[in-house]
């Protein structure tokens, strides 16, 4: 029986930015589900979980996203699963927000004064500790950071299962976002595109991996 460690290992090994995907071989709805619990089981900051995660399965949008994410061509051509994750923008994320007042009511149940301390605690931390109020954008870029964490947990899941992974940031984030909004999928007020990523199997081997040695990317304080 393998070790835990061996299978994460091999699963670190096996995973790459599948490129060209066999478009006859689908992941399972079963495995799917899998990989979106990852994403939706995911920490985030605050446990504010300032994303959402859209699985589009409509043909007609994926070919309308085909010339605005040259990055998502491939994947558009033969993944067997698309998600766009979405972040969550500044009329979400700013301290007093309707959408933190809800989250930590009905999702984390706190008591009103537990509340007002954590309200407190993350207004600090939005105006002195990570100073995220001086742009409208900064808030919405602390959030695409924050998705970066299930995307890396769905692509780690996806590899202990076999299955290949491509994440994308190759779009026209305007453009990808206006064609959400005609399509009355987002609400741009409050949602912008952070990342894409595609999911299914590989139809060619991939080039070896290359990374760094440890020694230049790793370094002890003692």
């Amino acid at each position: 029986m393998k070790t835990i460690q061996k299978q994460i290992m091999e699963a670190f090994q096996f995973r790459h930015a599948c490129k060209h995907y066999d478009p006859a071989k689908k992941v399972s709805e079963e495995d799917f589900t899998i990989l979106l619990e990852a994403a939706r089981l995911s920490p985030s900051s605050f446990g504010f979980e300032p994303w959402r995660f859209l699985v589009i399965e409509n043909r007609d949008l994926l070919e309308k996203l085909y010339p605005l994410a040259w990055g998502a061509r491939n994947s558009i051509e033969g993944s067997s699963r698309f998600i766009i994750i979405l972040a969550r923008k500044r009329a979400d994320t700013l301290f007093n927000s309707d959408y933190l007042k809800k989250i930590m009511e009905n999702i984390h149940h706190l008591p009103e004064e537990a509340a007002r301390k954590r309200t407190s605690a993350f207004e600090n931390f939005e105006k002195n500790d990570f100073k995220l109020l001086g742009d409208e954008r900064y808030l919405f870029d602390w959030a695409c950071m924050q998705t970066y964490i299930p995307l890396a947990n769905m692509m780690t899941a996806a590899a202990l299962m076999k299955i290949d992974s491509c994440p994308i940031e190759g779009f026209d984030r305007t453009a990808v976002e206006n064609l959400l909004v005609r399509e009355g999928i987002i609400d741009n007020e409050h949602f912008g595109v952070s990342v894409m990523v595609s999911f299914g199997y590989r139809a060619t081997d991939p080039r070896p991996k290359t990374r760094q040695p440890a020694e230049d990317v790793i370094r002890r304080i003692k």
